[in-house]
């Protein structure tokens, strides 16, 4: 999956959490595009089965897209508290640069990752 499908399946997730239910233009809202790239980022996320509309046209994770928005996520907040922990920076300079790098990174690094934030 591309960098732009994972973070359009991580605002997705954000804003059922924040909201309770998601709508393109809330997409549109948080990732500061237009909604026509939502809707064309929509479509392809449907046809992969990561998402599917429900009444009211609201989006909705499937199982599949459930579980990789959440291991997105997952990287983006576990990258946010390593970098504020090593850099003693922002939180908000900190999740900048985690949204760049959550894309990128190998498992065993998160792993790495993950075991250093827990001992530390």
């Amino acid at each position: 999956m591309y960098e732009s499908g994972e973070d359009y399946l991580e605002a997705i997730l954000r804003l059922q959490l924040e909201n309770g239910f998601v709508r393109s233009v809330d997409v549109a809202n948080k990732l500061a595009v237009s909604r026509p790239s939502v809707s064309r980022a929509m479509g392809l996320l449907e046809k992969d089965g990561y998402i599917e509309f429900t009444l009211g046209n609201t989006i909705k994770l499937t199982e599949k897209g459930q579980l990789k928005a959440e291991d997105v996520y997952g990287r983006h907040k576990l990258l946010t508290v390593f970098l504020q922990k090593i850099t003693g920076l922002s939180e908000e300079q900190c999740e900048e640069n985690a949204c760049r790098v959550e894309h990128q990174i190998d498992v065993d690094v998160v792993n790495g990752i993950k075991k250093w934030v827990e001992e530390n």
